[in-house]
């Protein structure tokens, strides 16, 4: 853990949602969106005994008076997501790793407009850790949308957000049945597998034409409908993606409506298979005037432990935004 701070919540956040979790026979991590709204609220929430409420007053009075900055929040409350989510079965709770999350805050400043306050939006927000770490490490200040089908994860995003004092819309609502506000820029890391909502899924050119469609194309085709033209987005796609029995269709509907401005493969040392590994995906909405990369950016990440390797690789890349997009 990186600091003082960091440990101290959560040591607080970790005995709480325990002891939450046990008294209320609630999963650990609903106790821990509970634990973060006691902080907010600086009270005792929940109905529970009397033993366990002086257990959880005595437990919060150790930490309500301390400051925090946003990112010790987000950090502690990452540090109990991930301790709940080890003994979580839902295949959905898993949470973007936190070099990832910092490296894709870097290119979206990378691509972001200076002049004025731009449109974030994650179309899979989770639990925020993304959209937090975004936020906490921008240029400027974004107006920033969430929408999350998973009302656990949702709860902890919200919990989190209110700590972070961040002005975030957060939707429980399965993105791909709504219109999402238009953004300038779109981050999402994509849930990966079948769309069980065939008659959803009827509403998109990426549909399967028998079975089941992939959610992930889907994600992507919201993502581009989503964004304003010329608009930008930063999406974390299975490595899979371009070489799967849809890769073709997907690969002519991104080309026809987008520009491939690049494909950032993450270090196989992060993952523990192939079959999990992970690439950054960045696209450009089409629009009249946009400036068209001559050479898109391709580029295998060095593992982030490497710290001469990464430096070097950050190099080429802002040469990359310098030279083929004049950023």
């Amino acid at each position: 853990m990186e600091s003082t701070n960091v440990t101290l919540l959560f040591d607080y956040l970790d005995k709480t949602s325990e002891l939450l979790q046990q008294e209320l026979e609630l999963t650990y991590l609903d106790a821990l969106a509970e634990a973060g709204d006691n902080l907010f609220e600086e009270s005792i929430l929940q109905e529970v005994t009397p033993q366990v409420e002086d257990k959880l007053i005595n437990i919060l009075n150790e930490v309500k008076q301390l400051e925090w900055t946003k990112e010790d929040i987000r950090k502690a409350f990452q540090l109990a997501g991930i301790k709940g989510m080890r003994g979580a079965v839902q295949s959905n709770h898993s949470m973007t790793p936190d070099a990832v999350s910092l490296y894709i805050s870097y290119l979206v400043n990378k691509l972001v407009d200076k002049t004025n306050e731009p449109i974030l939006l994650d179309l899979a927000v989770g639990s925020g850790n993304l959209l937090f770490t975004i936020n906490n490490h921008g240029t400027k200040a974004f107006e920033a949308y969430g929408f999350e089908v998973d009302e656990t994860l949702l709860k902890n995003a919200f919990s989190s957000a209110n700590l972070q004092k961040h002005e975030i819309s957060l939707y429980h609502q399965d993105s791909l049945q709504i219109v999402p506000p238009k953004a300038d820029i779109v981050v999402s890391d994509l849930p990966i597998g079948y769309y069980p909502k065939d008659d959803v899924a009827e509403n998109f050119e990426l549909r399967a034409l028998e079975g089941h469609s992939y959610i992930h194309h889907l994600m992507i085709e919201q993502a581009i409908r989503s964004l304003h033209p010329g608009g930008f987005a930063v999406l974390l796609i299975p490595y899979f993606l371009f070489e799967s029995d849809q890769a073709e269709v997907l690969n002519k509907y991104v080309k026809q409506e987008a520009v491939i401005l690049g494909l950032l493969q993450l270090p196989s040392s992060m993952f523990s298979n192939k079959q999990q590994q992970k690439s950054i995906l960045l696209l450009q909405k089409k629009a009249e005037n946009i400036q068209i990369p001559r050479q898109a950016l391709l580029a295998e990440l060095p593992a982030f432990s490497n710290a001469e390797a990464m430096q070097d690789m950050m190099g080429r890349i802002n040469n990359w935004f310098k030279e083929q997009l004049g950023r």
